[in-house]
């Protein structure tokens, strides 16, 4: 089972998770990181999120069957479809199909006191 794990990551951690993988020559798992919550959240909003959902484990689909099993108008879908592939968390197939390369989705990020 591959999972992919978002969270927030400085450039140093993000730098030395790519140096471990360098230096050991084994893969350091699948990451995808944001610089602050803030960005998190604007990627990851709660319409996203849902296609993240109908997309785990249902291999390559059309735009137009994301949007079905969504239940949201085909443009709008787009967009969301585009920012996650932007940031990592989509693949497009030489078809012109997307699909969620991962079969689960840990979020890992820590709210601290100010």
């Amino acid at each position: 089972m591959t999972t992919v794990v978002i969270g927030i990551s400085g450039r140093d951690e993000v730098n030395a998770r790519v140096m471990r993988a360098l230096e050991t020559g084994k893969p350091q798992g699948a990451y995808r990181s944001f610089e602050n919550s803030a960005e998190l959240w604007r990627t990851l909003s709660p319409k996203r999120w849902d296609v993240l959902k109908v997309m785990t484990g249902a291999g390559a689909l059309s735009l137009r069957e994301v949007a079905r099993r969504v239940e949201r108008d085909v443009k709008g879908v787009h967009t969301d479809v585009h920012i996650l592939l932007n940031a990592g968390l989509l693949d497009k197939t030489d078809d012109g199909k997307f699909i969620f390369p991962f079969d689960s989705v840990h979020v890992d990020f820590m709210l601290e006191a100010a």
